[in-house]
C-alpha cells in the first residue's frame, strides 16, 4: 500500500533528530554525514525493525505498519503524545477522508459575546486560520485579527505582522505547528492545497517550519505586541474549541499590570472614535 503522507513525516521527523538526541556517539562518523539528522539505518536500529523494512516505509511502499511497530517508531523519532496520533493517524488514512466543509462564519452569538468583551481582545478563527470573527479591541491590537485575515499568509507575507509581534519567530513556528494539528491528515482541500502551496512558494521561514512536521495544539501562552501608539504589550492567551473547527482565543493581561493599563488606554481610545463617528 502506498502512503506517501506517512514517508514525508518520517523523512521529516529523522531528519530533525541528531545522534546526540538518541545516545548515539558520532564523534567520528560526523564530518561524514552528508543528511541531516539520524541516517535510516541508524533509525531503523532504534526502532527494532530492519533497515530494509524501514527504507520502505519512508519511500511510501511499505506494508501498513501494526500497532507496535508505529509504538516504535514514535519512541525512536522521540514523538510526543500528539505527533503520535499524527503518526498513527497517517498510517491509518480514513477511507475518502475528506472532511465535511467547516463553517466559514462565526455565529451570530459568539459574535455578540465578542463585542461583548470590549476591555479584552478576542478573536474566532477557522481550521485553516482565517480570522471569522473577532471585536474592536483585537483589531485595534494587531491588523492581522481583522476578520477575513488568514494569519498564516500574515505572519509570513506581511512584513507589518512581522513587525508587529515582539517575538515572531516562536508566533510563526507555533502558527505551523497548531495549522498542522488542525488539518490533520487531510489533504484533499483545494484551498488548503491552495493556501499551502502559496506560502510555500513566497516564503522560506515558512518552507522550513513546514518541513519540519511539527504537530502542536497551543491553547495557553504569552505573546507579546508591539503598538504605534501605546507600545509594546505582553499578553496571556488562552484558546478554546468550538463547533466546525474553530477556535476561539482570549487575550488577556495580568491584573494590575501596565500592559493590563495599555489595554485600557486602546479600549478608550476606540470609544472616543465611536464617540466622534
Amino acid at each position: 500500500m502506498d502512503n506517501a503522507a506517512l514517508a514525508e513525516f518520517l523523512r521529516a521527523r529523522r531528519a530533525v533528530l541528531r545522534p546526540e538526541d538518541v545516545g548515539l556517539d558520532d564523534a567520528a562518523g560526523d564530518a561524514r554525514r552528508r543528511v541531516a539528522g539520524l541516517r535510516r539505518e541508524e533509525l531503523a536500529m532504534l526502532a527494532g525493525v530492519s533497515a530494509d523494512y524501514y527504507v520502505r516505509l519512508e519511500q511510501g511502499r511499505g506494508h501498513r505498519p501494526s500497532d507496535s511497530v508505529l509504538d516504535s517508531l514514535a519512541r525512536a523519532l522521540r514523538l510526543d503524545g500528539e505527533l503520535t496520533e499524527h503518526l498513527y493517524a497517517l498510517a491509518r488514512p480514513t477511507p475518502g477522508g475528506t472532511r465535511a466543509r467547516e463553517r466559514e462564519r462565526v455565529a451570530d452569538t459568539v459574535q455578540e459575546l465578542l463585542d461583548a468583551w470590549t476591555t479584552t481582545p478576542a478573536t474566532v478563527t477557522s481550521r485553516r486560520l482565517t480570522v471569522i470573527g473577532s471585536n474592536a479591541l483585537a483589531c485595534e491590537l494587531a491588523d492581522c485579527y481583522a476578520p477575513g485575515t488568514n494569519l498564516l499568509r500574515a505572519l509570513f507575507l506581511d512584513p507589518g505582522t512581522h513587525q508587529t509581534h515582539v517575538d515572531w519567530h516562536t508566533a510563526a513556528s507555533d502558527a505551523v505547528a497548531n495549522f498542522r494539528a488542525r488539518i490533520g491528515t487531510e489533504r484533499d482541500d483545494p484551498e488548503l492545497a491552495a493556501l499551502i502551496g502559496e506560502l510555500s512558494l513566497n516564503s522560506q521561514d515558512f518552507r522550513e517550519l513546514w518541513a519540519r512536521h511539527d504537530v502542536r495544539t497551543t491553547t495557553a501562552g504569552a505573546k507579546g505586541f508591539r503598538h504605534p501608539e501605546v507600545g509594546v504589550i505582553n499578553l496571556l492567551f488562552h484558546a478554546m474549541p468550538l463547533e466546525h473547527g474553530q477556535v476561539l482565543t482570549v487575550l488577556h493581561a495580568r491584573p494590575g499590570s501596565s500592559d493590563e493599563q495599555s489595554l485600557a488606554l486602546l479600549a478608550t481610545m476606540i470609544a472616543t472614535r465611536q464617540q466622534r463617528g
